[in-house]
């Protein structure tokens, strides 16, 4: 009887064994996804002011599409977001220009955009949409915009180092929209993104592309896409 539990003892403990050495490959493993950029781990990224606008956040970093690798969400341009929502809430419009420009609107809330950027006319970091009623809805809707997809999904070089975002959704039936989407994408300089504040520590870096592109003032809603040209004068 003894020398049978004894038996029955030794035999399980290659089990034993092996059972250490698979679950050690599994921590392992999950140690080498973890420590991949923000969009390897599509499941924790919680971006925005709503449960709609959070969506719209982690289809943006999960979309197969996507050319970043990496994205932060940073709760100043989240809150620049909101406002934006609210604002153009308030007039029933959707409008790149309410009070400044969206690169102007960056700035004067204290952040630093790169000094290649554009000035008071121009938006390499907004993007804006009305009437969509949920995340899905509003996301097919800006891929199949040319200049809210290229900035989105990072299809240029200059759009693929813009790391910093934050997304807004604002609702309200008395509007002519309804429902008022607001997401800020951009490079920031001086985000330490290792402090829970996102403390700013001010540089100087100049980084030159071939092409800087410029967003415009194109808006998409339910009615359709509805894009401006500058007038070139003489």
């Amino acid at each position: 009887m003894v020398n049978k539990l004894f038996s029955k003892m030794f035999n399980t403990i290659p089990n034993i064994k092996l059972n250490a050495i698979i679950w050690q490959s599994f921590l392992c493993g999950l140690a080498i996804i973890f420590s991949f950029p923000a969009l390897a781990d599509t499941t924790q990224f919680d971006c925005g002011n709503t449960p709609q606008a959070k969506a719209l956040a982690l289809r943006i970093a999960t979309d197969p599409k996507q050319m970043r690798t990496r994205l932060v969400c940073n709760p100043t341009l989240v809150k620049i977001a909101e406002e934006k929502a609210e604002d153009m809430a308030s007039r029933g419009l959707v409008s790149h220009f309410l009070g400044g420009s969206p690169n102007t609107r960056i700035r004067d809330a204290g952040l630093v955009l790169p000094e290649y950027y554009g000035d008071a006319m121009s938006n390499q970091v907004e993007a804006l949409a009305g009437g969509y009623k949920d995340a899905d809805d509003v996301w097919f809707a800006f891929k199949t915009s040319y200049s809210h997809k290229i900035h989105l999904l990072a299809e240029l070089p200059f759009y693929q180092e813009q790391d910093q975002i934050g997304i807004a959704f604002y609702k309200d039936y008395a509007t002519p929209h309804v429902e008022y989407w607001a997401i800020y994408l951009t490079k920031l300089v001086g985000i330490d993104d290792e402090t829970p504040e996102n403390k700013q520590v001010y540089t100087s870096k100049r980084k030159k592309f071939d092409d800087i592109p410029d967003k415009g003032l194109g808006i998409i809603t339910k009615d359709g896409e509805v894009t401006f040209k500058p007038i070139k004068t003489n």
